[in-house]
């Protein structure tokens, strides 16, 4: 079973971002990379319970094997759960975006950069990168994950005598009813999600290629066919997942090494 990877991250638009940009970030990089690692990644708005909101945020933050935090446009929110996490000393990876200046307090500890234009031939080389920042995050245990840790701190702990009293328990129930109303009422004037689209243009592209595979083609590829990658070049399929196309990766060898990539992301040629 895959361990869970609970993703802090902005789930309400930000100013300065477009519209449900957030949920392209965590669809398009975040969840592919999460697959690669072998992570299954779970967002705030994921959570569909009759319980408190709060608690099951509060709880996911505490009881994931791993953790992601967007820090993009230094959302409050998003803080406040990275505290969290980080009072537990618990391992979680860093990410965010170009534009996002880095935060005083946790600039010590590492992070990834992503282009927050989400261009598709920058997004592949961000989700390896993801996946084996992931990966190495979370098989370290010796990883300096907090402040908690680099100063010799105790992490929290939950005890099983932590209880809420009655009044909180009413109060994160009302807060809840208003954030699944709010949540409803998003989703009907949220625009469709747009798909995305190669941003490369002036590529020299081999006269023996045809166009880009189709989600028939990736069906069908199968290992030793050869593909061309407009950034990469011409290679050799080294092996295959069993996913359906959608999440569907190949570790593929070229010139300059072996890749593994999202089929549906790399947008591959077969040969003619």
């Amino acid at each position: 079973m895959k361990k869970k990877c609970f993703v802090i991250m902005p789930i309400s638009d930000l100013d300065g971002y477009a519209t449900g940009h957030f949920g392209r970030v965590y669809e398009h990089i975040i969840k592919p990379a999460c697959d690669i690692a072998e992570l299954d990644p779970v967002r705030a708005d994921d959570i569909m319970t009759t319980n408190y909101i709060a608690l099951d945020i509060i709880k996911h933050i505490i009881n994931s094997e791993m953790a992601i935090c967007d820090l993009s446009g230094r959302n409050p929110n998003v803080l406040y759960e990275l505290g969290i996490r980080q009072a537990f000393n618990l391992p979680v990876t860093l990410i965010k975006d170009q534009k996002t200046n880095r935060i005083f307090d946790i600039q010590g500890f590492r992070d990834v950069e992503y282009d927050e234009s989400l261009r598709i031939d920058n997004v592949q080389e961000t989700i390896e990168s993801l996946a084996e920042i992931l990966k190495n995050t979370y098989e370290n245990t010796h990883e300096i994950n907090s402040l908690v840790s680099l100063l010799g701190i105790e992490p929290a702990k939950v005890t099983s005598k932590t209880k809420i009293s009655t009044e909180t328990e009413l109060l994160l129930n009302a807060l809840s009813i208003l954030d699944k109303r709010m949540s409803e009422i998003e989703k009907r004037v949220q625009p469709t999600e747009r798909i995305l689209t190669s941003s490369i243009s002036n590529t020299i592209l081999p006269d023996n290629v045809s166009e880009i595979v189709t989600r028939q083609e990736i069906e069908n590829l199968k290992v030793g066919d050869k593909v061309f990658h407009e950034k990469f070049g011409i290679g050799e399929i080294m092996e295959l997942s069993d996913r359906p196309w959608v999440n569907k990766t190949g570790r593929i060898k070229f010139e300059g090494g072996e890749r593994q990539l999202i089929l549906r992301m790399a947008r591959l040629r077969k040969f003619k």
